[in-house]
């Protein structure tokens, strides 16, 4: 919703502003303009990405209207989580998890937390990683190398539809400025007018300039921003996995493990010591 909000703020100032200066808002309805403006970027975009990059964007812009997924009770599951999977493999072996790896739909484990099952990416990275313990690869500077490879081809496919927008937002004041130059070249080709007629012309093809720089700067380069923000946060969840299965590979007790996980979290998200220490001594309680 902070998306709608800040759009309002947006066309609430600038619209506002240029009413309180006296200016008439009949001159700014230009859908020819627009049309110019949108459709070329429009084509720009697809001319300019792959069918992969179309969709993602697609899916993509619908998900920023809603709140983050990426919460502090998201982060306590997965910890939860990954201490009864390292605590059960401590107690009872690595072998004996892998029941729970194989199809964790029907793992007792996976199913006490929800929040985790709904967050495919996470699960399947879980899941991979244990497999690849359980089969005796325990060196951990390589599953470190591995992880951090996977982790960064996550980031990358995920910034994609940013990065898209961020092309199509650079190029919309200079669509601004095409759609302007057509409006004078109008004018111009209506020398013959009177000059009151002429102004005007000249008025409709300068609000192609503003629309473009305010379509820009007011619209789409800040989706841009905020799937870039959303791809960091959207990282911390793989890199809490990885550091707390790290953690224990090294020796480390899957108490402590978790607590090494806790540190990578933003401030915002990251639970205290003593809450963390609460939650894993309720699963202990189970």
């Amino acid at each position: 919703m902070l998306v709608l909000a800040g759009y309002l703020v947006v066309i609430g100032a600038v619209f506002g502003g240029y009413g309180l200066m006296g200016g008439h808002f009949g001159v700014l309805f230009q859908p020819v303009e627009l049309l110019m403006i949108g459709g070329s970027a429009l084509g720009a975009f697809i001319a300019g990405n792959n069918g992969k990059t179309i969709k993602a964007t697609i899916k993509e812009l619908p998900l920023l209207l809603r709140t983050s997924k990426h919460n502090r009770q998201l982060y306590m599951d997965l910890m939860a989580l990954l201490y009864e999977l390292l605590a059960k493999a401590r107690k009872e072996g690595m072998m004996k998890l892998e029941s729970d790896v194989e199809d964790p739909t029907q793992s007792e484990i996976f199913m006490r937390y929800p929040s985790i099952m709904a967050h495919e990416g996470i699960t399947v990275f879980l899941c991979d990683y244990l497999r690849l313990v359980i089969s005796g690869n325990t060196d951990a500077h390589e599953i470190e190398a591995l992880m951090d490879h996977e982790i960064e081809t996550i980031r990358h496919e995920a910034a994609v539809p940013g990065h898209s927008l961020s092309r199509v937002g650079d190029a919309l004041p200079a669509l601004g400025i095409v759609a302007a130059v057509m409006g004078v070249v109008h004018a111009l080709g209506s020398a013959n007018l009177p000059p009151s007629e002429m102004g005007a012309l000249i008025a409709h093809a300068m609000v192609g300039t503003f629309l473009g720089v305010l379509l820009a700067y007011g619209f789409v380069s800040p989706l841009a921003s905020l799937i870039e923000q959303k791809v960091e946060e959207g990282m911390k969840i793989y890199q809490c996995a990885k550091v707390t299965l790290l953690a224990n590979l090294n020796g480390y007790a899957p108490q402590l493990a978790v607590e090494f996980g806790r540190k990578v979290l933003f401030s915002t998200e990251r639970p205290s010591f003593t809450e963390l220490d609460n939650h894993v001594r309720e699963v202990k309680a189970r």
